[in-house]
């Protein structure tokens, strides 16, 4: 989490520079030093932020991924067999692909 939040602090601060530098101003005037921990703080709570909204998506997708595994569970059980897939899948060739009954 931490790496994330570093990017984001380092990009506000790069934003404050890239500011300066179009405006072709010292980065480091007395008078503008109040205004780094300020974009670099902007950009840290933007690198929480999009942490927490990673965190939030993966923990949906994983409740969705284990909601659907069960009800496939459930209805094998119910179907009293295995799922072994349709006849397309059965006969194609791959990595992912059931093994062929060999005569």
């Amino acid at each position: 989490m931490v790496h994330k939040v570093l990017f984001w602090t380092g990009f506000g601060l790069a934003v404050r520079f890239w500011q300066l530098g179009i405006q072709m101003r010292p980065f480091l005037g007395r008078n503008q030093l109040w205004a780094y921990p300020i974009y670099g703080g902007l950009g840290a709570s933007f690198g929480y932020w999009l942490q927490n909204v990673e965190q939030d998506q993966m923990r949906y997708l994983s409740d969705t991924r284990n909601r659907l595994l069960e009800k496939r569970r459930r209805r094998q059980e119910r179907e009293g067999q295995t799922n072994i897939g349709d006849e397309v899948q059965t006969q194609q060739e791959g990595i992912f692909a059931h093994k062929k009954a060999e005569a």
